[in-house]
């Protein structure tokens, strides 16, 4: 697997870039600002791109900007933000994108390595991994409520942590109910939220635009 790494603080870029080769991804380039991120994608084609937020030179959001950016360049480009912020705009620009693999997890809160890789790897594969606490600051924020009249009380349960990234096993462990149960409770959150009969995949990933409100 082909990484691209944005972040302008030396030592967690380098950190990242031996921590993504000791787990067996390859890191292609590490920059540390939004046009050479542009560049390093438009050189390597990479299976994901890890962007930090704030990027040179307001260190504000030229990383989420140059994410976007990336994926004009790149439909369907893999993106993995990795920030101590959570912002809104352009990360809800980012998540309506609904095209290709979508992240955004908390630099404090990533406390294990392997956890952080599996992530790498599920976003790249084209699904979702979100950082409970991003979730709680977007919904704070946004209007995902009327989207989300039609869910059971356990249906939200459950999809929201589909929209951690969880699988259907995973999800069951953490409720403590059967697999079936999620499978059903999935199959329920696909219907009243109008997705059709399609990839799994994708329809988990619109399912949790819908759960972000977009």
């Amino acid at each position: 697997m082909r990484v691209v790494i944005a972040e302008d603080h030396f030592l967690l870029r380098d950190g990242l870039s031996r921590l993504l080769e000791a787990h067996g991804l390859r890191v292609v380039a590490a920059v540390d600002n939004g046009a050479d991120l542009r560049a390093a994608v438009a050189e390597h084609k990479p299976d994901i791109a890890i962007v930090d937020v704030r990027l040179p030179p307001t260190f504000t959001d030229e990383g989420l900007r140059a994410a976007l950016a990336a994926r004009r360049d790149r439909p369907g480009l893999p993106v993995l933000v990795l920030s101590q912020y959570v912002e809104q705009l352009y990360a809800r620009d980012l998540l309506a994108d609904g095209t290709g693999g979508i992240g955004y997890l908390l630099k404090d809160r990533v406390l294990d390595g392997a956890q952080f890789t599996a992530a790498v790897r599920q976003v790249a594969a084209g699904g979702t991994a979100m950082d409970p606490e991003v979730i709680a600051r977007l919904l704070a924020r946004g209007s995902a409520a009327s989207t989300l009249v039609a869910l059971s009380p356990r249906e939200r349960e459950v999809l929201g942590l589909m929209a951690e990234g969880r699988s259907n096993a995973a999800i069951a462990q953490r409720m403590v109910i059967t697999e079936r149960a999620v499978a059903k409770h999935t199959a329920s959150i696909f219907t009243r939220l109008g997705l059709q009969p399609s990839d799994d995949d994708n329809r988990r990933v619109l399912a949790v635009l819908a759960y972000l409100g977009q």
